[in-house]
C-alpha cells in the first residue's frame, strides 16, 4: 500500500484555538470578552463534523472554509458581513446557508465585508459596500452573499478583502491577472498612477498582467501579490516614511518569497529557506540591524524606499508560516530540538492578541503555550490573525 493511502487512513484530530479580542465574538467561544489566553474552541464541532482547511479573520468576524466547501462565519455582522442575512453579531460559528449549494474554494474576511469564491469561479461579497468594495456596481451593503456579476463570464481564483478595498485574482488562457475595486485613495487599487476615491466596478490592476501570480493579499490600505518565481509586489499605502504606491513595485531585487503577511503598517515575508523579513513599520515590533531596500517598480520609473529586516531572535529558527494583523505578527516555526513546532507572536497585545496572559506588547518573537501538550505528535499547526486576535488550527 502506498505511504499516502495509509496517511489517507489515519484518524486525525483537529484543535482550533483562539485569543485575544473578542467583545463581538469573533473568538467564536460564546462569550463577548478578550481572552489573554488561547481557548479552546469546542462549538466548532457542533456547527460543522468536518474540520477546518482553512480560516481568515476581518476586523471583528472570522470565516472559516471546511474541506468539503462550506463556509462557517461569526463575529461582528454590523454591516451583515457574516452572510447570514441579518446584521447580528454571532457569537458562535454558524454556517452561512446561502452558499450550501455551492463548493467554495477560497475565502477572505476584510473590516466589514466578505469574499467568498466557488470552484467553478464564481465571486460573492457581502458586507459594507460604501466605498464599492463588494464589485457590485454600486455602494450599497449587503446581508447575504450576492455573486459579482462583473465576472460571470470569467474564473475567480482568489479574493483578497482589505478595510476598504477588494482584489480579485483571475485565471486565464496565458497569465492570470489582477482586478481591484472599493477605496483607491491610498494606491491600494493599483488601477491608476493617479490619486481615485472609489470605484464600484473592478479594474484591471496595472504592471502585473505580464507575471504569473500566485496568490494575493490586502489589509488596510495595503496590497501585494506574490508570482509564481516568488517575486514580490506590493502597492499601496507607503510603509514607514515611504509615499504610497499607486502600481505595483517589485519589493526587493535580491530576495524571492513564498509567502507575504500584510498588517496595517508593515508586512510580513517569508522566503523559501524558513527566513523571516520585516517590512516598514516598526509600531509594535522591532527589527534588527534594518536595512535600506530599494522597491524595484516593475514599470522602471522613480523607486521609493522601505526598511526591511529581519526579525531578532530567530535566527537557526525554520519558519513554516507567517500571519499578521492590524499591528501584530504571528508564526509557526518547524520542529526544534526534538518539539514540535511551535507558536510565537510579538507586537501590539493590548487585547490579549499575542496569547501570552497579558495586554504587553512585545518586541520580539514569544512562544505561546496552547495548554497541556497533546499525547501524539501534532502533525500541522497553521496560524491566522485578526485586527486584534488571533487564531490558531493545531492537527494531532
Amino acid at each position: 500500500m502506498a505511504a499516502n493511502e495509509r496517511a489517507n487512513e489515519e484518524v486525525h484530530e483537529q484543535e482550533v484555538w483562539s485569543w485575544g479580542a473578542g467583545t463581538e465574538g469573533q473568538l467564536g467561544t460564546g462569550y463577548p470578552q478578550d481572552h489573554h489566553l488561547p481557548q479552546l474552541l469546542p462549538s466548532l464541532s457542533y456547527a460543522t463534523t468536518e474540520p477546518i482547511s482553512f480560516l481568515s479573520c476581518g476586523g471583528a468576524h472570522t470565516i472559516a472554509l471546511t474541506p468539503g466547501g462550506r463556509v462557517l462565519t461569526w463575529g461582528r455582522s454590523t454591516s451583515g458581513q457574516l452572510g447570514h442575512g441579518d446584521m447580528v453579531n454571532s457569537l458562535n460559528p454558524k454556517r452561512v446557508d446561502a452558499l450550501q449549494s455551492f463548493v467554495i474554494t477560497h475565502v477572505s474576511a476584510g473590516w466589514n465585508h466578505s469574499g467568498f469564491v466557488s470552484d467553478t469561479g464564481r465571486l460573492f461579497t457581502c458586507g459594507d459596500g460604501s466605498f464599492g468594495q463588494l464589485g457590485h456596481g454600486d455602494y450599497s451593503s449587503r446581508c447575504s452573499p450576492v455573486n459579482v456579476l462583473y465576472f460571470s463570464s470569467r474564473h475567480v481564483e482568489q479574493i483578497a478583502c482589505g478595510m476598504r478595498h477588494s482584489l480579485a485574482l483571475l485565471k486565464g488562457n496565458v497569465e492570470d491577472h489582477v482586478y481591484g475595486f472599493g477605496s483607491g485613495k491610498r494606491g491600494q487599487l493599483g488601477t491608476s498612477r493617479d490619486r481615485i476615491q472609489s470605484i464600484s466596478l473592478p479594474q484591471i490592476t496595472l504592471g502585473l498582467e505580464d507575471n504569473k501570480i500566485a496568490s494575493i493579499s490586502a489589509n488596510g490600505d495595503h496590497s501585494a501579490a506574490l508570482s509564481a518565481d516568488g517575486h514580490l509586489y506590493i502597492w499601496g499605502r507607503g510603509f514607514g516614511s515611504t509615499t504610497d504606491v499607486y502600481c505595483p513595485h517589485r519589493a526587493s531585487a535580491s530576495l524571492t518569497f513564498t509567502q507575504a503577511a500584510l498588517g496595517w503598517n508593515h508586512a510580513l515575508l517569508l522566503t523559501g529557506d524558513g527566513t523571516v523579513f520585516m517590512l516598514g513599520g516598526n509600531h509594535h515590533g522591532g527589527l534588527s540591524n534594518p536595512q535600506k531596500t530599494i522597491l524595484v517598480k516593475h514599470t522602471a520609473e522613480q523607486s521609493n524606499e522601505a526598511l526591511v529586516g529581519r526579525i531578532p531572535n530567530l535566527d537557526g529558527i525554520k519558519v513554516l508560516q507567517v500571519a499578521a494583523g492590524a499591528e501584530h505578527s504571528a508564526l509557526v516555526t518547524g520542529k526544534v530540538i526534538f518539539k514540535n513546532g511551535v507558536i510565537m507572536t510579538w507586537g501590539w497585545g493590548e487585547h490579549g492578541q499575542l496569547g501570552l496572559g497579558n495586554s504587553d506588547d512585545q518586541t520580539s518573537p514569544q512562544v505561546v503555550s496552547l495548554g497541556q501538550r497533546p499525547s501524539k505528535e501534532c502533525t500541522m499547526y497553521n496560524v491566522y490573525c485578526g485586527s486584534g486576535f488571533t487564531f490558531v488550527t493545531r492537527t494531532i
